[in-house]
């Protein structure tokens, strides 16, 4: 008599595997989603990328930087659209992040994420207007005239626009220090009594970070950066006291 063949249950290490696998693929999808809005942004801030690269080239004044490679103005109009891409397509960015980190949020939280969201746009582009507006002008004049009596700066367009927003970019990561303070609070991770006990330890962190940012070695750029930086501490302070932890809350009964 042939013997049945029955299907051996899996295994603990089978359904990692396939957990595995589905994270992989909605990760994907997810990336997938994030890359397309990117592109979407992209092809919208090609309208401005001419405007923009206008107001990056205003702290030279009377100099116009050099092209030496047939494709650079191409390489430099397409990177400066990146950007624009980038601060259209945050809010997706952002959500896309949050819900494959936080996939069991409840209706009421996920309420709170879409309110996030507009503001993650807004901080990052108040950074990169922050960083084009105040930041790099003082930059760019100090390196302009440091050791201008031995030296003839002439810098290339891909080199300087390359630089500019390289600066703008992680100006605009940092000014989202409010709202990452905010959803930790939310979290229940971080309460804002703990953040306001902090504050000494945000002063230090805030001139670390404005030492690694700042594209000069003068502590006249260095405090310019510190201060906003600081000054956004606070404002996740005060965002932090509105937060009421997530875990407190229940999801409506249906």
């Amino acid at each position: 008599m042939a013997e049945a063949v029955t299907e051996s249950p899996k295994t603990p290490r089978d359904e990692r595997e396939l957990t595995i696998i589905e994270h992989l693929l909605e990760l994907r999808t997810r990336l997938i989603v994030a890359v397309i809005a990117v592109v979407i942004g992209m092809v919208i801030g090609m309208m401005f990328t001419q405007n923009f690269l206008e107001v990056l080239l205003v702290p030279l004044g009377d100099y116009v930087p050099q092209t030496i490679e047939p494709t650079e103005s191409l390489v430099v109009y397409f990177k400066i659209a990146l950007i624009l891409g980038l601060i259209g397509a945050m809010p997706v960015i952002v959500y896309e992040i949050i819900a494959f980190i936080l996939p069991a949020m409840l209706p009421n939280e996920r309420r709170y994420l879409y309110f996030m969201l507009p503001g993650v746009t807004i901080f990052f582009a108040g950074g990169i207007a922050f960083a084009a507006y105040v930041m790099l002008p003082a930059a760019i004049t100090f390196m302009q005239g440091f050791l201008s009596e031995i030296v003839n700066n002439q810098w290339t367009l891909q080199s300087y626009v390359s630089f500019t927003t390289r600066v703008m970019f992680w100006m605009g990561v940092v000014f989202q220090t409010p709202l990452l303070m905010y959803l930790f609070a939310r979290m229940g991770i971080v309460t804002s009594q703990q953040y306001a006990k902090a504050r000494k330890y945000a002063i230090v962190i805030a001139a670390v970070v404005a030492a690694l940012v700042t594209p000069t070695p003068d502590p006249i750029n260095m405090v310019i950066v510190m201060v906003p930086i600081y000054f956004l501490f606070e404002i996740g302070v005060l965002l932090s006291k509105l937060a009421r932890p997530m875990k407190h809350e229940q999801e409506p009964a249906s």
